[in-house]
């Protein structure tokens, strides 16, 4: 460097200003760490950094108050917010007061040095952000890294009308950041419009999003407004995106190329003021390859991706979920129940195929039929189709089907010999041996329960009751 850039550092960890000052000066850079608001006043009136890094809770006030008031004392500051208190409000809100960027606690020191690069050549353009809504109107839970990640970007892009592109499995919550960035962002007093694309039938697509008159089709006894009037002056969330039939991505795609639609059967052009947010759990690049989805469609939408990692790969956040739903089920009648402390290593193992709504499910019918205040893992086992005795593995995790089977059997006559008599036996192992085939078919077909079906050979609703009964619907 030819010049030494100065980075302020405040933190009330003498052990975080200690790492954090070594890795930026093994970057290049001249650092000062300071423990208070008050000893940050006195260094910047001694000399005002180049680049703000501040811890949120400080000894003696917010700092994300104080970031507030330096974005407009000190406009060309970039600061960058530092927090333990991981949650989608604090990311919002460090934008909202004019922060460069949020990092949220524990940080990896590579990426801190590279913000604070990016800092230096953005030059501490502030970030607009709307007002922020109170943390219980944030429906989104987690302190994994991985939803770290979609904190932040959540955070960035709420207070524009970037199109958005929300990915990942079923179950993990699409519809929910959808919301987020709905209530957080500038339309949240507008309507916010969902639409399945795979519960509409393809020949009605086109009058659910566009609206259709009267007499433009049999049945079509008056005037009706499509998803997009709906919606008007909000978002517009399209779920399932990739089930949209090739005919109706093409009117989508003029939509959200000129922002104006005809109903069906119309002549009069409407203006489509909406935030468009779509979500897929499927491989919409490789439908693209497989020509099923339109190549100009797909970049349209996917001016921001937010990829939702499944659960099994936040195992962190599990416990922080369940509780959370324990609480919704208490608060919406369900018995008051708490987990005990031998539950996370039961939890935090299982696969969760379904994802957070299969953990919601599990809570609430736990919360029902938990005998004790304390659910225990002796009362989850059996719910999730795990062995009751401890140390036994589920049965899908057997070298072979036949010698599971005969393990099981002889698994009971030794623990439990009158669970071979009680005429409960088929059931059980029938139980064990469904779940995993189910889970698995619904992998190999990328979790399309009709396709799953034919496979297995049973109608879909049949296939629909038995997920239902799993939680993983």
């Amino acid at each position: 460097m030819t010049e030494i850039v100065d980075i302020l550092v405040v933190d009330d960890d003498a052990a975080i200003r200690t790492v954090v000052s070594a890795a930026l000066r093994r970057a290049g850079y001249a650092v000062r760490a300071v423990g208070t608001i008050a000893a940050m006043r006195t260094a910047m009136a001694e000399r005002e950094p180049d680049v703000l890094l501040s811890d949120v809770v400080l000894p003696d006030g917010d700092g994300l108050d104080v970031v507030a008031a330096l974005a407009q004392t000190h406009p060309a500051l970039p600061i960058i917010v530092l927090s333990a208190k991981n949650t989608l409000s604090t990311a919002v809100r460090a934008n909202e007061v004019g922060a460069f960027d949020y990092l949220p606690k524990p940080f990896d020191l590579d990426k801190l040095a590279e913000t604070v690069d990016s800092a230096l050549g953005r030059g501490g353009e502030p970030l607009a952000a709307p007002d922020l809504l109170g943390d219980d109107a944030n429906p989104l839970i987690g302190r994994s890294p991985a939803m770290q990640e979609v904190y932040r970007v959540i955070a960035r892009i709420v207070p524009n009308d970037l199109t958005v592109l929300v990915t990942g499995e079923s179950g993990t919550g699409k519809e929910l950041v959808a919301r987020a960035i709905h209530d957080l962002g500038p339309r949240r007093h507008a309507p916010f419009i969902a639409l399945n694309m795979a519960a509409i039938p393809r020949e009605l697509i086109e009058a659910e999003l566009f609206g259709h008159e009267r007499g433009a089709f049999t049945g079509a006894q008056a005037r009706s407004a499509g998803k997009f009037e709906q919606a008007s002056g909000g978002t517009l969330f399209l779920d399932e995106i990739g089930d949209m039939p090739m005919e109706a991505q093409t009117r989508l795609l003029r939509v959200l190329q000129s922002g104006e639609f005809t109903t069906v059967g119309g002549a009069r052009t409407i203006r489509a003021d909406v935030r468009i947010v779509a979500a897929t759990n499927k491989d919409l690049a490789g439908r693209v390859a497989d020509g099923q989805f339109r190549e100009d469609l797909f970049y349209r939408l996917n001016v921001v991706p937010v990829a939702l990692p499944p659960l099994r790969q936040r195992p962190e956040d599990i416990v922080l979920l369940a509780r959370h739903f324990l609480d919704k089920a208490a608060q919406e009648g369900l018995p008051r129940k708490r987990i005990d402390r031998d539950v996370a290593p039961l939890l935090e193992r299982h696969s969760w195929p379904g994802n957070v709504r299969e953990l919601e499910n599990l809570m609430r019918r736990a919360a029902v039929l938990a005998r004790d205040e304390a659910i225990s893992a002796g009362d989850l086992r059996p719910m999730l189709g795990e062995a009751t005795a401890a140390g036994t593995p589920p049965l899908a995790e057997a070298a072979g089907i036949a010698a599971a089977v005969r393990a099981r059997l002889l698994h009971l006559h030794e623990h439990d010999p009158r669970a071979l008599d009680d005429g409960t036996l088929y059931n059980r192992i029938i139980a064990e041996v469904e779940r995993p085939l189910i889970e698995a078919m619904l992998e190999r077909n990328d979790n399309n329960q009709l396709r799953a079906a034919r496979a297995l050979g049973i109608n879909r609703n049949t296939l629909r009751k038995r997920l239902q009964s799993f939680g993983m619907l």
